[in-house]
């Protein structure tokens, strides 16, 4: 199986999609960990980020043409996709300031993504009284090329600058930290150096959202291939997908060093995890919630319960998982029906942490209900109908959907009303494959949750709980 997997990808690494200028910038005005010492705070690493996207207007912008052949190219200036003109550019950190906090709130977006991802939940935050960052971690929201040199040290040394502002902004208040895809383990890495007393605070609370917390087997080759990318004549096997840059917020190009760095960080935090939990000491984790779908082609579900969740004292944890469309769905057309991996979940009794599956009240309708199992229970014990239905056109959500509400103004339901000229979510289109410079499997991927309210109502309640339950560190005295 090896050997195949090495023909595939030696074949593959020899055609694709010609790499742009966009895949080849060497952007050095990046943040590296190893800047530590220059670096020092969260206002030098703005600053730095400053430089770094002047240094992208010069080497990448000024490089593309303009015209409307280029409408849809994210580097072309003026572009439908160019985020530069929009106000703010949600690819810059963000912080979100408020008097009086009731605590602070760090989000983590994922792999190729941008702080765009995870904003919504961020404005929601910062008006129930807490102060945000949302960080744009090294490597993201610039060029697809920042992926080629980006290691997870580099992510997990700009989180703790986050994380050192925040606690100068919020004082004694608690802290909390939401982490998508990629973002969970940066979190838990985080979290599990505050609890070893390598880091400072211990958040009060996180959230994980499509949590990376274990790849698909073949991410362990991602490393394989990254080595053979530097032979002369094999530069293609540094990118594992070449595609069109049409998002303005995300790459749709994906490195192969980027999926090493995802699959090394992930392993790392399992291991420890899995050794706090064997020490015996407590909290293995402060109180964790999990938003995952069923179905996810990113990351694993199973993961989540064997190297995660499974491994935590009971009482203070929970996963919420949204079940596939059951009035919807054609069982003999799927591929894989999630339906045993829910009913095995919902139905064992040996689990620490509560579940909440989201799912059809009876294959015969589309009302929603939430169906709460408590830990060590064989069965839901309160059941909650919800306020939507599910939209007779989804099937499923996806490992991409779970934080952009259906309203989102580029991956919603529907376009917004403002005169907007890129819409990137729910829509129809139909013709002759191979026509569309957009791939047909990026369109049949939803993009938005029809729950994300829940979601977000969720995620509030959790945070207000821990933080009037927990005791957090005294504030820091350093100036950042």
């Amino acid at each position: 199986m090896l050997a195949l997997a090495a023909i595939t990808l030696l074949l593959n690494a020899c055609g694709g999609a010609p790499r742009q200028v966009w895949h080849k910038a060497d952007l050095d005005e990046e943040f590296r960990a190893s800047q530590r010492e220059d670096v020092q705070n969260f206002s030098d690493y703005l600053a730095l980020e400053d430089r770094l996207f002047g240094q992208l207007q010069d080497e990448v912008y000024a490089e593309v043409d303009t015209g409307p052949e280029f409408g849809l190219v994210r580097y072309s200036s003026g572009s439908a996709a160019d985020p530069q003109g929009l106000s703010p550019n949600w690819n810059r950190s963000f912080l979100l300031p408020v008097s009086n906090p009731v605590g602070g709130v760090l989000l983590l977006h994922g792999m190729s993504d941008s702080p765009y991802s995870l904003r919504r939940l961020g404005e929601t935050l910062q008006q129930l009284g807490y102060v945000v960052i949302g960080l744009r971690l090294p490597g993201h929201g610039t060029a697809p090329s920042g992926l080629l040199r980006l290691r997870w040290q580099d992510m997990a040394a700009s989180v703790e600058l986050a994380v050192a502002r925040l606690r100068r902004e919020i004082g004694a208040a608690p802290l909390h930290m939401v982490g998508y895809s990629n973002g969970a383990p940066l979190a838990l890495n985080f979290t599990l150096d505050a609890l070893e007393g390598k880091a400072a605070p211990v958040p009060a609370s996180l959230v994980l959202i499509s949590p990376a917390i274990g790849l698909a087997t073949g991410a362990g080759l991602a490393s394989w291939k990254r080595s053979l990318s530097r032979v002369p004549g094999l530069g293609g096997m540094a990118w594992l997908s070449i595609q069109p840059e049409f998002d303005p917020y995300k790459y749709n190009s994906f490195a192969t060093n980027a999926g090493a760095q995802v699959y090394g960080l992930t392993k790392r935090v399992a291991r420890r995890i899995a050794a706090r939990a064997r020490s015996g000491k407590q909290p293995v984790l402060p109180p964790t919630l999990v938003f995952k779908s069923t179905v996810d082609a990113t990351t694993s579900t199973q993961a989540v319960l064997n190297n995660l969740l499974g491994r935590l004292a009971a009482g203070s944890h929970e996963l919420v998982l949204f079940d596939i469309n059951r009035f919807s769905a054609a069982t003999s057309l799927l591929v894989d029906d999630p339906g045993p991996l829910t009913r095995q979940v919902m139905a064992d009794e040996s689990q620490p942490f509560a579940v909440t599956l989201i799912t059809n009240r009876g294959p015969e309708t589309l009302k929603v209900t939430a169906r709460k199992k408590l830990p060590f229970s064989a069965a839901a014990t309160l059941v909650t109908d919800l306020e939507t239905d599910w939209p007779r056109d989804v099937l499923s959500l996806s490992h991409v959907a779970l934080p952009f509400a259906p309203a989102d103004p580029l991956y919603g339901r529907g376009p917004p009303r403002e005169d907007q000229l890129l819409f990137l979510g729910q829509q129809a289109i139909q013709g002759e494959r191979g026509l569309l410079r957009i791939p047909a499997d990026w369109l049949l991927r939803l993009r938005h949750n029809p729950f994300y309210s829940y979601l977000e109502d969720r995620t509030a309640a959790w945070m207000r709980l821990a933080g009037d339950t927990c005791c957090q560190d005294s504030p820091a005295t350093s100036q950042n």
